[in-house]
């Protein structure tokens, strides 16, 4: 008879152990794959973040619904919104210049402001290495052309600048004017024909209208909402020709 090997009690032990679990390492409770089983959002099942497409920078998506505006809100809430505006007289233009809200701002990937809004507001559009427009097809809002060349498009200030200065950006500070004059979430840039966009120059709605009045529900909301969204006054003319666009919307 050979020699007997005695093997210590709790080696045998953890033998056995070994054996009945397969040898296979941690066994998840349910008795499936154990990396199933590790928290939602764990470094080892989060998914992998899909890098940032070089044409789509921050603000580059596509507004929702029939508007062609971001951010914008219902008749009902825009009408809640005038009423709670507080009018005040037209301020002053002292000590305005385009040069304090700064514009247009990098966006990330070479695109500015301006670039942006033009992919945004688009269809089929292409950009060269620089991020800048070099193709596409655009519909301007307030007169209804469409245009194929981006040169024609400029990018109009749903609240302009200066009215905005007149209306109490004159007291902010210049971070909020950058703001301003960049904001992609709410429906305060647009992309339409230079044509519309400088016979509008500075003026409020009740100084100047939309040719197309299809557009006016669009405008009077979007006007209302950017002027509510950044504290601006309205002037008692200016309010009302809002309410008249209001009126527009369909119920």
């Amino acid at each position: 008879m050979g020699r007997q090997i005695r093997v210590p009690g709790a080696v045998l032990v953890a033998l056995l152990l070994a054996a009945a679990t397969g040898c296979s390492g941690t066994v998840a409770p349910d008795g499936g794959d154990p990396k199933a089983s590790a928290p939602a959002g764990s470094p080892s099942t989060a998914a992998p973040q899909s890098p940032k497409s070089p044409d789509a920078p921050d603000g580059d998506a596509k507004p929702a619904g029939g508007d062609v505006l971001p951010g914008m809100v219902g008749a009902a809430v825009a009408r809640t919104q005038l009423a709670a505006l507080v009018v005040a007289p037209v301020g002053t233009m002292a000590g305005y210049s385009r040069d304090k809200f700064t514009h247009w701002a990098q966006q990330g990937n070479k695109c500015d402001t301006r670039e942006v809004v033009l992919g945004r507001d688009g269809t089929g559009v292409t950009r060269d290495a620089e991020c800048r427009a070099v193709s596409g097809n655009w519909k301007s809002l307030y007169d209804g052309v469409v245009v194929t060349d981006a040169a024609k498009m400029d990018i109009d200030h749903m609240v302009p600048l200066a009215e905005g200065w007149r209306s109490g950006a004159a007291g902010w500070d210049s971070a909020r004017r950058k703001a301003f004059a960049n904001d992609l979430t709410h429906p305060q840039l647009l992309a339409v024909t230079a044509a519309s966009n400088r016979s509008k120059g500075d003026q409020s709605p009740d100084l100047w209208q939309p040719p197309d009045k299809a557009s006016w529900c669009q405008y009077g909301r979007a006007w209302t909402t950017v002027k509510s969204t950044y504290g601006l006054t309205v002037t008692e003319p200016e309010k009302k020709m809002l309410t008249t666009m209001l009126d527009t919307c369909a119920s």
